[in-house]
């Protein structure tokens, strides 16, 4: 009897160890990969680079046309000016999923890096008299503590009356607007579709691909898209709700991708 009691219990613990990989694996192996291409890949390096040369070329021309109102260029923060990689490796070490409290301790820490040429396109607006805004979902109780990473980093109009936050909603919408009611909005920078209009918030059953395919003039031109292959919001697209759990993620996420056979 006794023996049969210890086969037993070394069998419950077997399965508990493995049911405990087995989840560990399902919450992190989608950002596990995307995270070290993100740190490590000098294709993402080139990319950001690219991304604020063809900014840069763009709006020189864009700021020769005269216009009523003076020029101004939009940009996000995250993945965009700041990189928050790091944010998402803790999530991995640390085996969490993303909450508020958990982004609040990493942010209000205001250590995040600049991304490559996201200083120097700063910069380069304000040498040519072009103001930048920079509108973001950070939270508005982020505001001095965003503004004090960017300033000591050297970024060019890091004071609060070029910043617009998140407060009651996510749409940059009204954000925007605000905006373009007293400047003429020239170019819009981001790693997010909705960065750039509001016509990419309801994307439909094919993730936004018909929405690109008829604005596709517009990028690379007035609109510069950034890398970022760790979250966003074409996720909402793939999980639908937020009542999920890790494994049903994991099997939208397996169910989701395209093989050949």
């Amino acid at each position: 009897m006794n023996r049969l009691l210890l086969m037993l219990a070394l069998v419950l613990v077997v399965f508990t160890s493995c049911k405990k990989s087995t989840h560990q694996e399902i919450n992190q192996d989608h950002l596990i990969y995307a995270t070290l291409w993100f740190q490590s890949s000098p294709e993402n390096q080139a990319l950001y680079h690219q991304g604020f040369n063809i900014a840069k070329m763009q709006l020189a021309q864009f700021a020769a046309v005269k216009s009523e109102k003076p020029k101004a260029v939009v940009v996000d923060i995250d993945e965009t000016m700041l990189d928050n990689s790091p944010f998402q490796a803790q999530e991995i070490i640390d085996n969490k999923e993303f909450s508020s409290e958990f982004w609040n301790e990493w942010s209000q820490l205001g250590n995040a890096k600049a991304l490559p040429g996201a200083k120097e396109f700063s910069n380069f607006c304000d040498s040519i008299g072009v103001t930048l805004f920079y509108i973001s979902n950070r939270k508005t109780t982020e505001l001095d503590a965003t503004i004090k990473n960017l300033d000591s980093l050297g970024f060019s109009f890091a004071k609060p009356e070029y910043f617009l936050l998140k407060e009651n909603e996510s749409s940059k919408k009204t954000r925007r607007e605000k905006v373009s009611a007293e400047f003429d909005i020239v170019m819009l920078i981001g790693d997010n579709l909705n960065d750039f209009s509001e016509v990419f918030e309801s994307r439909g059953d094919d993730w936004g691909a018909s929405l690109v395919e008829q604005y596709k003039n517009e990028f690379g031109k007035r609109y510069i898209v950034l890398p970022n292959p760790m979250y966003g919001d074409w996720e909402k697209n793939l999980y639908k709700t937020k009542d999920l759990t890790l494994e049903q993620k994991y099997e939208l996420r397996k169910q989701a991708v395209k093989g050949f056979k």
